[in-house]
């Protein structure tokens, strides 16, 4: 641990701490921070981290993935998507296909991609195939798909969008009235794109402390001991702990071509329901490049369990922040990271899969 960071964990450890204080972090590379410097172990026991929706893979809709796998193996096209959502389960007969990598297995021609330029080279490489863009993410990925499509993608490449926003499972929690925790680490990524001020409903409407942090030890404790100074002193107010990258209003030209691309609507987030204007999708401008225009039929949602998590697996509650990840009921029984049943367990930014990679290996009753 750096020295300014451990300037700030003493400062921190200073302060005079009511007997229990939760702050949820919304950012799965918050959670990964924090657990591998061990900031967790490191503060007063007071103190409660609770991580919370910031995995994009753990709440993209079960349907979605599902509607990606049979367009895959029933069209000639090259499917691409980002690596984490390969092996992420639907909920079908073990006898089926359940994952973009047993479709892979299969036959389906399915290449993992890290960003929409490598989508792009691949469908300007191959002009006689369609090629299919499976997108699922929070803004800091959107916006590059954003990108993609307003400069101008290939005529082969379609998208088959999953977007989120970040903000909406938050508000949801806190109107919950049961919103289980008393401050919050705002998201140091999806705050360069959209502004901090995204995140000024969380102080201005309900009351609560609120931090933007980067990724180090320093920034996020630096965010900590300004949450906690707020809860204790009654001054409530939007603090910006990463101002080096956080600007006001955010990226303007990232933001802009967010709205020129897609429209803000109702979505599902998987385990957990519709979460009103928490959804991108594509706008009527750019319907050419809809796969879902352009590939009717493949979405069904009619199928047993639909939508929900695999059974047995508590992610949802995690991603809420209701539970912590070792207190889910099949978390490193059978659910690691070899044989991942939920989302949670296979994202590199999912929380299960965070705390097992950190060495957390012990259920705990919730």
């Amino acid at each position: 641990m750096s020295a300014s960071a451990a300037g700030w964990l003493e400062r921190i450890r200073r302060l005079d701490l009511p007997e229990r204080v939760k702050i949820m972090n919304v950012c799965g590379g918050h959670e990964r921070s924090i657990s591998a410097a061990g900031i967790r172990g490191a503060l007063p026991t007071a103190i409660e981290l609770i991580p919370g929706p910031g995995c994009p893979v753990c709440i993209c809709p079960e349907e979605d993935v599902y509607e990606a796998i049979h367009l895959a193996m029933s069209e000639d096209v090259i499917l691409v998507t980002f690596g984490d959502m390969l092996r992420v389960p639907v909920n079908v007969p073990r006898r089926e296909i359940r994952s973009l990598e047993q479709a892979k297995a299969a036959g389906a021609d399915i290449r993992p991609v890290a960003s929409p330029l490598e989508a792009a080279r691949i469908a300007r490489d191959a002009p006689g195939k369609e090629v299919v863009f499976f997108a699922a993410g929070f803004e800091t990925t959107m916006a590059p798909v954003a990108a993609l499509l307003c400069e101008g993608a290939p005529e082969n490449l379609s998208v088959l969008l999953s977007g989120r926003l970040t903000w909406p499972a938050v508000a949801m929690l806190l109107e919950s009235g049961d919103p289980g925790f008393d401050a919050l680490i705002a998201p140091g990524h999806v705050s360069t794109v959209m502004g901090p001020e995204d995140w000024d409903f969380v102080v201005e409407k309900h009351r609560l402390p609120a931090a933007v942090s980067g990724f180090t030890a320093d920034s996020l404790l630096a965010g900590t001991y300004s949450v906690l100074r707020q809860l204790l002193e009654g001054n409530i107010f939007l603090d910006n702990c990463y101002p080096s990258v956080v600007r006001p209003k955010g990226n303007k030209a990232a933001r802009k071509q967010l709205e020129q691309a897609f429209d803000v609507v109702d979505a599902a987030w998987r385990g957990i329901g519709v979460i009103p204007g928490s959804g991108y999708a594509l706008n009527e401008n750019y319907a050419a490049h809809d796969a879902r225009i352009r590939y009717p039929g493949y979405r069904d949602v009619s199928r047993k369990r639909v939508g929900l998590m695999p059974q047995g697996c508590d992610c949802a509650k995690v991603v809420l922040g209701k539970i912590y990840p070792n207190q889910c009921r099949i978390y490193g029984l059978a659910c690691t990271p070899r044989t991942p049943v939920g989302p949670c367990m296979v994202s590199d930014e999912g929380a299960c899969r965070i705390w097992w990679s950190s060495g957390v290996r012990e259920r705990e009753s919730a």
